[in-house]
């Protein structure tokens, strides 16, 4: 059986020694043997093991969780790989139509087509929402649980017509907020307030419960920090996040000391 020093581990896996050694002081990933000479040596079984590791990491699943899920996929290598397969066919699809509605997007504000504002978001699934609810919770701690819960049961009480209404009204305020920006309004005119305050009474029917101005605060917080709503935003106009974030920050300080 080929064993491979730490060095020739990372070089053939593009994992850093630095990594690997990581993986080795949290019991993740253990050499199959010591040598003489101190070196740890990798066999094949090892090699497999972190294959699983980099699947579960690029599928997201904090480094935390990865042994525990390990140890309940068994050695059974197959039925994992299975696993990742149909998890990245899965995402695969939904990449597909997020690409598809990137493009559509991008011919509607060039002006080579005419785009629906339901379609704007096409493409996210309730399989991302689930993710950014996970996000929140991580982040923020277990309070924001039950907001969440909030959340989503004020969403789903809706009827369809009414969920297709509040996803329009958000998207005529986040094409307004863009052409905004577009033009060079800076984020701190005052003559952006009675559309952030429309937004900000959106949030609040989203979220189920008022939303005062340092709450929205920090919702502009979270639209800066988390990648996917800064890709969803720059489509919409370059540099689009900054500024609703910024533009967000100055009309809940000025709300807060009306």
């Amino acid at each position: 059986m080929k064993l491979y020093t730490v060095k020739q581990l990372a070089d053939l896996s593009g994992v850093s020694v630095r990594t690997l050694h990581h993986y080795d002081a949290v019991g993740l990933l253990r050499p199959a043997c010591l040598g003489g000479n101190g070196y740890r040596y990798y066999g094949q079984e090892e090699l497999l093991r972190l294959q699983q590791i980099l699947f579960h990491r690029e599928l997201g699943v904090p480094l935390r969780e990865i042994a525990r899920l390990l140890d309940r996929e068994g050695s059974d290598r197959i039925a994992a790989l299975a696993a990742h397969r149909a998890r990245l066919e899965a995402a695969v699809g939904r990449y597909r139509r997020l690409i598809e509605t990137i493009d559509r997007t991008m011919e509607h504000l060039r002006g080579e087509r005419t785009m629906d504002h339901a379609d704007l978001y096409k493409g996210f699934s309730e399989e991302k929402q689930a993710g950014y609810e996970a996000w929140l919770v991580e982040r923020f701690g277990p309070a924001m649980r039950p907001e969440i819960e909030r959340g989503r049961a004020a969403f789903a009480a809706l009827a369809e017509e009414g969920k297709a209404a509040r996803m329009e009204a958000l998207a005529a305020m986040e094409g307004a907020l863009a052409e905004a920006c577009r033009r060079g309004v800076p984020v701190d005119d005052p003559v952006l307030d009675p559309l952030l305050a429309r937004h900000r009474e959106w949030v609040a029917g989203m979220w189920g419960r008022p939303c005062p101005p340092e709450a929205y605060a920090g919702l502009a917080d979270l639209y800066l920090s988390h990648p996917d709503f800064r890709t969803r935003y720059e489509t919409l106009a370059p540099g689009f996040t900054d500024f609703l974030a910024a533009a967000m920050k100055a009309h809940a300080e000025r709300a807060g000391s009306a």
